[in-house]
């Protein structure tokens, strides 16, 4: 049995990281969060310790080792800009750090967090939860036999009402913007597919859209993201439904709307085997997203469909 500490306890994927540690047989031994509500600790470790401060929070992991009873992992879901920090804090408090995604908004910060690894002699692991979804994992070594470049068009729609603008994930300083916040996980699974990406287009920027172009090793993207609900096909809308979610490769959609109940459990798994995902899985992601963050408008690449018009 593992010991686990955890930040970020009242957010939105916190209970998954509770039920994934309850699942491998492991313990939280005590949660962060500024926010008191966090009433589904209750559901899976209710003799957890619980901080709203990080000072007391650090001391409390640092009296337990003290004891012999630190910490194995520090599991982070808290807010994009805190990933760094805390995954320092796990490596101070001798832990391995298992973060959320994207682990820093820069390819200076993994770096940083790289050399700090390699001195503390633990880890640092990351939730890349679709590249452990059957489906896409049968789809990816599929790929891997394929010849030629595919022509992609990725689009992901999330609606958000007027709290996300003015909460950290609409801050580009905090979440790194659209692209990081909400497509990391797809820049990483068209990673994963099709190889490095030699060449990236912006098509279009504001606070609730953003789309461009990709030129990978082995595929050609139109991408496009965005947390307007208006973008939603109208025959859903009318269904009442705010999300939408599409990859067609060469004209043939990718089917992956189910599957997701266990992933994060089975990334837990893995990283408990040893086989975890770590900082150089992340890499080409953060640094395409950083990319697109910066990037000028403009480009040749064909546009979107949605852009068309």
């Amino acid at each position: 049995m593992k010991r686990f500490a955890l930040t970020g306890a009242a957010g939105y994927v916190a209970p998954r990281h509770m039920k994934a540690i309850k699942e491998t047989g492991n313990r939280l031994v005590a949660a962060l969060d500024p926010f008191e509500s966090v009433g589904i600790i209750d559901s899976y470790f209710p003799e957890a310790e619980f901080f709203t401060e990080p000072e007391r929070f650090e001391a409390f992991l640092e009296e337990a080792r003290e004891q012999g009873q630190g910490v194995d992992y520090l599991s982070i879901t808290s807010p994009n800009y805190l990933h760094g920090p805390q995954i320092r804090m796990a490596l101070r408090q001798g832990a391995h750090a298992l973060s959320e995604k994207p682990l820093v908004l820069t390819t200076d910060e993994l770096d940083q967090l790289a050399e700090l690894e390699e001195r503390s002699g633990r880890r640092v692991f990351t939730i890349l939860q679709l590249r452990v979804h059957p489906a896409l994992v049968g789809l990816q070594r599929r790929l891997a036999l394929e010849r030629g470049k595919k022509d992609v068009i990725l689009t992901y729609i999330t609606g958000r009402g007027k709290w996300y603008l003015k909460s950290w994930k609409g801050d580009i300083q905090k979440s790194g913007g659209l692209a990081t916040n909400i497509g990391v996980h797809f820049f990483d699974l068209l990673y994963w597919f099709f190889g490095p990406v030699e060449h990236v287009e912006v098509h279009h920027r504001s606070d609730t859209l953003v789309a461009g172009y990709l030129e990978h090793e082995r595929a050609r993207v139109r991408w496009f993201l965005s947390i307007d609900a208006s973008f939603v096909p109208e025959e859903l809308r009318a269904k009442g439904q705010r999300t939408y979610r599409s990859i067609t490769v060469d004209g043939g959609e990718v089917e992956f709307s189910g599957g997701f109940t266990d992933l994060h459990t089975e990334v837990y798994r893995r990283t408990l085997a040893g086989e975890g995902f770590v900082i150089a899985d992340t890499r080409e992601a953060i640094r395409v997203t950083e990319e697109i963050r910066h990037k000028e408008i403009g480009g040749n690449a064909p546009r979107h469909p949605l852009l068309e018009g």
